[in-house]
């Protein structure tokens, strides 16, 4: 009897097992892939379903079905299979900036005038707060009204929100300066002193301590533009729940740190010689000068691709201004890889300008116009891992971008 039970116990449990791959092997996915195809800058929009292909992981994959969107409209649509694509178009507005400038302001008003339209979704994210503009908020208001409302709020935010990294490259310049006055003992120079510095006594400090409130100085700056892969993480989760095509437009500010000029460093290096603490601290400087990224570029590539969301870096290049006895190097290398990278990897849109408004139209128009493609993987698993896409137009040498893949959650 117990042989008996046990044979019955054994048999119904392999049956489970066996429904449960059967399960897992009837899972249906339909996978949606926005793609868009350019030759030089110039969207084609008269392919058919014939001319794409789609492959994952390396694996061709059946087309079920091709829709043309332009804006919000479904132009043209070939059907192996019906789908109901979500064209509604939620946009993110980022404004990573440590400066304002009316260019700024003239990029918003095009937007604001030329782009979005009603049932468009618009979030815009400054160094101090998110605003959201809600569904009925242009029949309730002119859009002139929201443009000059919209404009007042990010100079705001800019000025207030990023005032304590403006203070501290002043404060960084002004002891960059009066340290390269020391070593050259030039009157001019000397003269030139930032009037932040000379109100407040800082010449007659040593040269060790300008040395250490200068490091303490690039720590603080550091401080202040760490990337938290944390929030990026979470963003990407919060946008994956989100219906419709998703455009985030970043705009970041490329970083000019005010440094001493790497002779009269090595200047200082060979005058202190007989001070090992000095020589420590001013070899110290140079590896402030190197940086490396301290996150998952893989990861965040990954999750950003999964989201089914448009990254497009805009990095706004400003005016640096020349001072005598320091050199401003750029220091956004490491972010500028970051994001880049992410955007790639979304099927987004990267360019650098001194011109933000010029910047925001051509990722605008790069964006406006797209291909609907969806496809059903073949004998898909659901094993948690990363699934590569990659769309090719057949016989065709064009330009194509879009994400690079999903989890196959």
């Amino acid at each position: 009897m117990k042989k008996i039970l046990f044979l019955l116990v054994f048999i119904m449990s392999c049956l489970s097992v066996f429904a449960q791959q059967i399960s897992e092997k009837a899972v249906v996915l339909n996978v949606e892939e926005p793609v868009r195809v350019f030759q030089k800058n110039t969207f084609i929009d008269d392919l058919t379903i014939n001319d794409f292909e789609v492959f994952e992981n390396g694996k061709k994959q059946r087309i079920e079905a091709v829709y043309l969107v332009k804006k919000r409209s479904i132009e043209r649509s070939e059907e192996k299979k019906r789908f109901a694509p979500d064209t509604v178009r939620n946009f993110y507005i980022f404004f990573e900036l440590s400066e304002y400038s009316a260019k700024f302001g003239e990029a918003v008003y095009n937007f604001m005038n030329n782009v979005i339209d009603p049932g468009d979704l618009l979030t815009i994210v400054t160094p101090m707060k998110t605003y959201r503009l809600r569904g009925k908020a242009l029949e309730v208001k002119s859009r002139e009204e929201i443009t000059e409302q919209l404009k007042g709020l990010m100079r705001r935010d800019i000025l207030i929100g990023n005032s304590e990294y403006r203070n501290s490259i002043r404060e960084l310049s002004a002891i960059a300066r009066l340290m390269s006055a020391t070593m050259n003992r030039d009157e001019n120079l000397r003269f030139n002193v930032d009037l932040f510095a000379s109100e407040n006594g800082k010449e007659n400090e040593s040269f060790r301590e300008q040395l250490v409130r200068y490091q303490e100085i690039l720590s603080r700056l550091e401080n202040l533009r760490k990337v938290d892969q944390g929030k990026l993480l979470d963003f990407a989760e919060y946008l994956k729940d989100r219906e419709g095509q998703k455009y985030v437009f970043l705009f970041y500010q490329r970083e000019y740190i005010p440094q001493i000029d790497p002779t009269i460093l090595n200047q200082f290096l060979s005058f202190y010689q007989d001070s090992p603490d000095i020589q420590m601290n001013l070899s110290n400087l140079f590896d402030f000068y190197k940086r490396d990224p301290l996150i998952d570029i893989e990861q965040l590539k990954n999750v950003y691709a999964d989201a089914s969301v448009s990254i497009h870096f805009l990095f706004f290049t400003p005016v640096v201004q020349k001072s005598l006895g320091i050199v401003f190097q750029e220091r956004s290398e490491d972010i500028y890889s970051t994001f880049s990278q992410m955007a790639r990897s979304t099927g987004g849109f990267i360019d650098s300008s001194a011109n933000p408004d010029f910047l925001f139209k051509k990722a605008i128009d790069s964006s406006r116009n797209y291909y609907l493609l969806y496809y059903s993987p073949n004998n898909y698993v659901s094993d948690g891992k990363f699934k590569n896409i990659n769309v090719r137009v057949k016989n065709k040498d064009y330009r194509i971008t879009h994400r690079v893949g999903y989890f196959a959650n």
